[in-house]
């Protein structure tokens, strides 16, 4: 399994666009077969900063996932919302192993 998790800032102007856009992101991509778990997640101390975690079967599902029509459209339409460059970081699973996700 691998898990991605992004790292957002979002101009205050655009936060509730945002979350409207990203969850419909979030709804799709978990209907994805690859996708193990998507959460969507925004600090409690600063609203501007939301985190994505992604668990993927296997890497190649996270690049199954980029080529979705839902994601694209996520990220052209939040691409001016972001308040400074989007991080995202890989992970290799350690625990629970992929058979206690089933």
């Amino acid at each position: 399994m691998m898990i991605v998790v992004v790292n957002m800032r979002i101009k205050p102007e655009y936060i509730e666009e945002f979350k409207r856009v990203s969850m419909d992101n979030a709804r799709n991509s978990i209907k994805e077969p690859g996708i193990v778990r998507f959460d969507f997640l925004q600090q409690e101390d600063d609203p501007t900063r939301f985190v994505l975690y992604e668990a993927y079967k296997q890497p190649e599902d996270q690049v199954s996932h980029r080529s979705t029509a839902h994601y694209q459209t996520w990220k052209d339409r939040v691409a001016d919302m972001m308040a400074e460059p989007r991080v995202g970081v890989k992970y290799s699973n350690l625990y629970p192993l992929d058979a206690d996700w089933r």
